[in-house]
């Protein structure tokens, strides 16, 4: 198995940096003209997510610095306990313990650790970026660390090329391997994959993948079409459990607004232009329905986005002209069927995130984060509904620029 390596140079290996400021820089430390009566010295602290940062910031000394053990104690430590240790390492750094000993190299493979493991709180939000042109490159930010990953590609097949999405763990992509339109699901840490068996109208269309609750299984959800008639095709669902592909109803015959599309509490929501509103197909009863609600006022583009506790967003530009656009995050009131704005993305944020009025961007969410990336920019931008603070994705623009990117949960014990 390959580890896992730095996704830059040397001279870019300092953590990634989140800020509310976007264009920030560290300042270079060293001789100064000012005299010393005029210096000043600002100190600052390391800050997450919980509010706005000033000023960048430098990774906390005591998780980069090394730490001086007692080896008569640390030497003797029983089985069990480092097993319980191990499992609440954050999962990339994991890959850079094996070489200790033979033990650790197989801790991977362990019951024990995988069992420890599942009972730690999850790692945290992490994001997961994709390219296939010209070359492949796997991403993985993670969030709580500040620290971009580079994830080994190589153990999958060659057809690969699109992220669906994650959940749970797993990551689902699909290909075109020349003959056949295909369906794969992955482990990363645990480089581990499965092909989906042929859905019974195998053709290029709008997948979701979604871990089961109870955390036995997953389901892959096929909707519409990319392209052509979207009415003719119904709802396809594959459950792991059965490893079988089930046909569902067909979505009622009505004019989507885009390709985009969120499953939140059990239901797929999908946005449509005639009628206006939301087309939503509940899973479990594989039963559609229509909810009659209407678009806010020029609303130019919008992402569906679900979010914690059963909340669904609608997230988009609204202007006409270029100056007067902005960005909007809408809630779905389910009582009264009408979105209700609860924010606004700060104008400066605006301006930095997308130069140009038509310039393209994706959104998508996970919990109480949403996610905003600019494909020709480079940048993203954080949004916490229940603090309610932007944080910017500080980091290489490579990292995020023209890249297929979802919010991702490392975790070791989900099975593919």
């Amino acid at each position: 198995m390959h580890g896992f390596k730095e996704t830059f140079p040397s001279s870019l290996k300092s953590p990634i940096f989140l800020s509310d400021e976007e264009g920030s820089v560290p300042r270079l430390v060293g001789p100064r003209t000012t005299s010393p009566s005029r210096q000043k010295t600002i100190k600052t602290k390391p800050r997450g997510l919980d509010e706005e940062t000033k000023v960048l910031t430098t990774f906390p000394k005591s998780l980069t610095s090394e730490i001086q053990l007692d080896e008569s104690v640390w030497a003797h430590l029983p089985d069990d306990l480092q097993t319980e240790i191990l499992a609440r390492v954050p999962p990339f750094l994991l890959f850079k313990l094996r070489p200790v000993c033979k033990r650790w190299n197989s801790i991977l493979n362990d019951s024990g650790f995988i069992s420890a493991h599942s009972r730690v709180p999850v790692h945290g939000p992490c994001l997961l970026t994709f390219w296939r042109n010209p070359s492949s490159q796997l991403s993985i930010l993670s969030i709580p660390l500040r620290i971009w990953f580079k994830m080994p590609f190589g153990f999958l097949p060659e057809w690969v090329f699109w992220l669906v999405g994650s959940s749970g763990g797993l990551v689902c992509f699909t290909g075109f391997d020349g003959s056949t339109f295909k369906t794969l699901i992955c482990n990363l840490l645990t480089q581990t994959w499965r092909v989906l068996p042929r859905m019974h109208h195998n053709q290029q269309r709008q997948l979701i993948l979604v871990k089961n609750n109870s955390g036995t299984g997953y389901k892959v959800i096929a909707a519409s079409e990319i392209c052509g008639d979207s009415k003719t095709v119904p709802i396809e669902v594959y459950d792991s459990r059965t490893d079988t592909w089930s046909l569902h109803d067909t979505m009622p015959a009505v004019s989507l607004c885009s390709s985009k599309m969120a499953f939140c509490d059990s239901r797929l929501y999908l946005e449509t232009l005639n009628p206006i509103g939301l087309m939503v197909y509940q899973v479990d009863t594989g039963k559609w329905d229509y909810i009659p609600a209407k678009f806010p006022r020029s609303l130019l583009d919008g992402y569906l986005v679900s979010g914690a506790k059963g909340r669904l967003f609608l997230v988009g530009r609204v202007g006409i002209y270029s100056t007067l656009q902005s960005m909007r995050i809408w809630e779905l009131d389910h009582g009264k069927r009408v979105w209700t704005e609860i924010t606004r993305m700060p104008p400066r944020h605006f301006r930095s995130l997308l130069r140009l009025s038509a310039e393209r961007f994706e959104c998508f969410g996970q919990g109480n984060l949403i996610c905003f990336t600019s494909w020709n920019q480079g940048k993203g931008l954080l949004y916490d509904v229940e603090k309610k603070t932007w944080s910017w994705i500080m980091g290489p623009a490579v990292q995020l620029c023209n890249s297929q990117v979802c919010f991702y949960e490392p975790r070791f014990d989900t099975v593919v």
